[in-house]
């Protein structure tokens, strides 16, 4: 039998939105229990994001973070908006939602373990280490709590001598902030009709390296951005490179996942942008020294579900509150923990949660309606979007009559005997790189032994129609080189690299027949991203 616990609120996830959450909660009432549970190794260690760190609701949940060592130290200085050919880069006007002056270079592991230190000062128990595998309901179906996973299982599922059952951990309100597609949250939003069958949510596949540059080439506090090549006009993407301090370079890339050819590779991509002649000479003689990716939310406004359910609500990345023109979600995130904490007191008074309201009033909706139309203009290619994006900032700004419509990226791509295949340049392990090099750097750690987290809905599906149809995109589409085909005798059969996946959810999303199915595995297992 499972053991228990018992609190008033579990937080799930220790991100920027679950940290505010438990935060708040415990200053609008000191006297409420509230535990936080991560499924990382420890505060931070899943993190991972650009970042320009926009510090509005920071100061609104700490107006003196700045006293209390919060680590922002690198001021936004400069904002460059480039366009790139294959040779060539053009300088464009940044637009509005691009201005950086206020804000911070910052590592958002690092805040986060900050973030972590005041809730823990608070009073707020934090269990890292701990994922919630399970939902737990009541007979009226609503949610009592969460369980977390078991502990050494073997890889076939039979407990060893370090078995240990996951606990039951019970409470009046159950605050999910896993992030961007969390698992929980998708089982939620599905079991109770929390998101409308016409406003899906959308996703882009985000990578992220720290480089160690020649200080003679570091500008510290410089932003810039492009779009353009390696992207062809019809594929949503766009990079970043940011100056931070000691010399680092943060230099990443974003590819929508409603691509359409089965044969592109997003890590690939990312290899090629720095490899372009305009941008190679900044990390000339220097050093990679982080790796990692992640899925983020970019369907906007429409595609956020109703927020609360029976026992609880979505926060966070699990909602989808990323900022897409302004590249920023960890503002937005953290505010609509916030709100969540004074919904829940507000529940805990009277029975009723206030949380969808409170947020429909707060500047997170104001921001991301005045955008939501930007992202989806994309879907018409490059110039298109570009000119739609002008019109809804320029004319309309963001007040247009219409909102444009999401669509879901796994029905996106194109058969493979109608795609383009694409011929890759080698890495040179300079500037370039394989992904197996690349996920070393993850510092990812999952034991061999116990079972897959990565399960397929229906195996014969990834051979009778993923490579029938589309040449087993699942195998271009990670970022860590988890599936792979092997071609024997008779048939060839999907390998599945558990051990190498470093959570960025992608496979979960793109999959075109939502085959695959991401689960959490051994508490503290994946990456450990440190500075990211």
């Amino acid at each position: 039998m499972s053991e228990s616990m018992n609190y008033d609120v579990i937080v799930v996830g220790g991100g920027p939105a679950g940290l505010s959450a438990a935060i708040r909660l415990k200053q609008l009432d000191p006297t409420i229990s509230v535990c936080l549970l991560e499924k990382g190794s420890e505060i931070g260690a899943h993190i991972l994001s650009g970042n320009v760190f926009e510090p509005r609701a920071l100061s609104e949940l700490i107006p003196n973070w700045q006293e209390l060592g919060a680590p922002l130290k690198v001021q936004a200085k400069d904002d460059h908006f480039f366009f790139l050919t294959e040779q060539s880069k053009f300088r464009l006007p940044t637009p509005p939602q691009m201005h950086n002056h206020g804000n911070y270079i910052i590592s958002l592991g690092a805040l986060c373990r900050w973030l972590g230190e005041q809730a823990t000062n608070l009073g707020v128990e934090i269990y890292p280490g701990f994922p919630a595998a399970h939902l737990v309901k009541g007979e009226d179906g609503s949610v009592l709590g969460v369980k977390t996973g078991d502990m050494g299982v073997d890889k076939d599922g039979t407990p060893t001598d370090q078995y240990q059952s996951g606990i039951e951990i019970f409470a009046k309100q159950v605050l999910l902030a896993e992030g961007c597609r969390g698992s929980l949250s998708e089982l939620v939003i599905k079991d109770y009709g929390l998101r409308q069958p016409d406003s899906p949510q959308t996703y882009g596949l985000g990578f992220k390296e720290i480089w160690q540059v020649d200080p003679s080439r570091h500008k510290e506090g410089l932003i810039e951005h492009a779009i353009g090549w390696p992207m062809d006009h019809k594929t949503y993407g766009g990079a970043f490179i940011y100056h931070a301090e000691n010399h680092q370079v943060f230099v990443g890339y974003v590819i929508g996942l409603d691509y359409q050819n089965p044969y592109l590779s997003p890590f690939e991509e990312f290899q090629r942008f720095k490899s372009h002649p305009k941008i190679r000479d900044l990390f000339e003689g220097g050093k990679r020294i982080a790796y990692g990716a992640r899925a983020l939310n970019e369907g906007g406004w429409q595609a956020v579900p109703q927020l609360t359910f029976p026992g609880g609500a979505l926060i966070g990345c699990s909602a989808g509150f990323v900022n897409v023109p302004k590249i920023k979600g960890s503002h937005t995130a953290m505010k609509s923990g916030m709100l969540a904490a004074e919904g829940v007191i507000e529940f805990l008074k009277t029975g009723e949660n206030p949380y969808n309201d409170l947020l429909k009033k707060s500047w997170v909706a104001d921001e991301l309606k005045a955008v939501r139309n930007i992202r989806p203009g994309f879907k018409w290619g490059l110039i298109p979007g570009l000119v739609n994006a002008a019109f809804e900032t320029y004319i309309t700004r963001g007040k247009s009559p219409w909102t444009l419509s999401n669509h879901k990226d796994n029905e996106s791509l194109t058969v493979a005997a109608k795609a383009q295949t694409i011929n890759y340049p080698k890495a040179d392990g300079k500037i370039t790189f394989d992904r197996l090099s690349s996920v070393y750097l993850c510092n990812t750690s999952h034991d061999e032994n116990q079972p897959i987290h990565l399960k397929l809905r229906d195996s014969d599906l990834a051979i009778s129609y993923n490579y029938k149809f589309y040449d087993s995109p699942e195998q271009r589409y990670c970022p860590a080189g988890v599936y792979e085909i092997v071609k024997s005798e008779p048939e060839p059969y999907l390998q599945i690299n558990a051990a190498n996946c470093i959570h960025c959810k992608t496979c979960d999303i793109k999959d075109p027949l939502q085959n695959i199915q991401w689960t959490t595995p051994e508490g503290g297992s994946g990456p450990n991203y440190g500075g990211m």
